[in-house]
């Protein structure tokens, strides 16, 4: 019998049975369809060694004037501007206390009881302790005389810490006279906490203002506490930075980055300033700050619908004039806004269920909103993302697209990720552009876990789904800097940088549908399989890079695969072709059959082809 190809259909389909998927491919690991035929993604290594507090859930990146390289980094914890692989802390100050602080010490122990009248701290807070004397041998003043983590809040006039000294029968004493605390604005929620009373936010855990409950108490909150997201933008060199539903902070450029960011209301001539925001961006066409969920004028009540923006050009008027372009206006729709992004033409505003385009139309009115979509959803406030002037987005179950319309995306994989989902954390969903490869990437947290542990990629190039396991919070595209950058477990990753895992070897894997023989009744022997694949772009310190094939055989859609038989691929020689391995050797008897490519070492990449199988009706014995 004649060698038959093993053709397959690009992408992944779950939607159907492996059964009824014939000609495709049903399962995948860090593999993308980019040409059509499956590929192994690349690789990613540590931008810097140097590590950032918090799980990163924001990232921009610009260029100053004297070129500097900036990333804007935020965290849970803190807001970092990184420069040259260095995380420089510029997380605003809410509260100075000068002259306030005493302490109190236990012997044996390195935690430490401070007292500041209403010091407004949570737990995790960062406060920098300056002008204290030594309180013993142990606790010395330079180890009182640095930054310190809150550990614990006891009440509203004193909180713990625990300081890098422990404590002995000499450490008595309050520190001495004119203490001081300097305290960054509050951190913020990792966990969204949802509901009150008993067993809210699961058997332990934290309120929404960061005091612990413990196990059968109360929480707190009367509602969602949501985790600490950030937005940013360049007005001009300078940045703005937003934690959700809070103030708006200004980073002068001028001053350094040893400088930290201050409250935008605070600047000379500000005027009607809000103080209190879901987003804030900079409208790159007409030179506006837009601030979104903002306070109306003369109050400090946030509308969850309001949309202000301040006059053009000016990073501080926000009063309404007929000598300037400051105005406000108000979504029609929904309960609350959730996301804007920007495009070339454009800025889409999204509601919690409809979807607006806010056009900038010039004076008298300045911007112009229109309602484009009812009845859609979106997962997160990172959830949608730009490619020119077309919008991707993740709903609550379901991907979108605006291309002049919003339309539900087809989607191949979509039960395989909204029904291994923790719509508990929705707000963790990051959205990313890796537009070298036309590829979308959403990270999102899977049934079992309370961080972003999947991604599920969409090719708008090819309208091809894949999806794999990685743990992301932020994303950002290339462009200024050469490769995407990643954010997880307190780095920043380059991606497609290489072909492993930050130096350690990557697996990756790719598995078809079942494939029958004639009408599937007969049973067939399959004793050799011809590969088709290319290791070219393997590292050059992989002499000779190897892939796994294996069948498996079974013998009917519901049975399992019992019979199972698999080969290796090796490159041998590059020049003047690339060689491999010419033929594997299986032994396989069954109704159906498929196939699997998987390759577990360091420095190996691969693109399969169109392998073949020769295949001969069998008797079963």
């Amino acid at each position: 019998m004649p060698l038959t190809s093993l053709k397959f259909r690009p992408g992944i389909n779950r939607e159907i049975t492996s059964y009824s998927n014939e000609g495709g491919f049903f399962d995948c690991e860090k593999v993308r369809f980019y040409t059509q035929f499956p590929e192994k993604i690349g690789g990613w290594v540590k931008y810097s060694d140097n590590t950032y507090l918090g799980d990163a859930r924001a990232l921009h990146n610009w260029i100053a004037l004297d070129n500097s390289n900036y990333m804007g980094v935020g965290t849970h914890l803190k807001y970092y501007i990184e420069e040259g692989g260095t995380y420089n802390d510029v997380t605003p100050i809410r509260k100075t206390s000068t002259n306030s602080i005493t302490f109190s010490a236990t012997n044996g122990s390195a935690e430490l009881t401070v007292t500041d009248s209403t010091h407004g701290a949570v737990a995790n807070d960062f406060v920098t302790i300056s002008g204290a004397v030594s309180l013993g041998d142990a606790i010395t003043a330079s180890v009182l005389n640095t930054e310190h983590q809150i550990t614990s809040v006891v009440n509203a006039n004193s909180y713990k810490i625990t300081v890098s000294a422990t404590a002995t029968s000499s450490d008595t004493g309050n520190g001495g006279s004119g203490v001081d605390g300097v305290y960054q604005i509050n951190v913020g929620l990792n966990t969204t906490v949802g509901g009150n009373g008993w067993g809210a936010g699961g058997f332990g855990g934290v309120n929404a203002d960061l005091t612990t409950f413990g196990w059968g108490e109360a929480a707190s909150t009367g509602t969602t506490a949501e985790i600490r997201l950030w937005t940013h933008d360049n007005f001009g060199e300078d940045l703005l930075i937003n934690p959700r539903d809070g103030a708006i902070y200004y980073w002068d450029k001028s001053n350094g980055t040893g400088t930290r960011a201050v409250l935008l209301s605070s600047l000379s001539g500000a005027s009607d300033v809000p103080t209190i925001a879901k987003q804030v961006l900079v409208s790159d066409i007409d030179r506006h700050i837009v601030v979104f969920g903002a306070n109306t004028i003369g109050t400090t009540t946030q509308d969850p619908l309001l949309i202000r923006f301040g006059s053009q050009e000016s990073l501080t008027n926000f009063t309404p004039d007929t000598t300037n372009t400051a105005g406000d206006l108000r979504l029609s729709s929904g309960s609350t806004f959730v996301q804007a992004v920007e495009t070339k033409q454009q800025i889409l505003v999204f509601t919690d269920r409809s979807l607006f385009s806010m056009r900038f139309i010039g004076p008298p009115f300045t911007f112009g909103l229109q309602e484009l979509s009812k009845n859609i959803t979106i997962m997160s406030p990172n959830s949608a993302v730009a490619v020119d002037d077309i919008v991707f987005w993740m709903g609550k179950e379901n991907f979108y697209i605006y291309t002049g319309r919003a339309q539900q995306i087809a989607c191949t994989v979509r039960d395989k990720v909204f029904l291994d989902f923790n719509f508990s954390q929705s707000d963790k969903v990051v959205a990313g552009v890796n537009s070298q490869w036309s590829e979308i990437w959403w990270f999102y947290p899977s049934a079992d876990s309370e961080e972003n542990n999947k991604y599920v990629i969409y090719n708008y190039a090819n309208q091809t789904w894949y999806y794999g396991t990685m743990t992301r919070t932020a994303w950002h595209d290339r462009g200024i800097r050469r490769f995407p950058i990643g954010a997880g477990s307190n780095y920043l990753f380059d991606h497609e940088n290489g072909n492993d895992d930050d130096g350690s070897a990557m697996t990756a894997s790719i598995e078809s549908s079942q494939i029958d023989i004639g009408d599937g009744y007969q049973f067939t022997f399959i004793k050799q399989l011809l590969p088709d694949i290319t290791f070219e772009g393997s590292t050059t310190n992989t002499d000779n890079p190897t892939a796994t094939f294996t069948l498996q055989a079974r013998n009917g859609p519901g049975s399992g695969y019992d019979n199972t038989s698999s080969g290796t691929s090796t490159r041998t020689a590059t020049t003047p072709v690339e060689k491999f391995t010419d033929l594997v050797n299986v032994r396989l008897r069954g109704r159906s059959f498929n196939m699997k490519l998987e390759s577990t070492a360091q420095g190996v990449a691969w693109k399969l082809g169109t392998p073949r199988v020769d295949i001969r009706p069998d008797g079963r014995r």
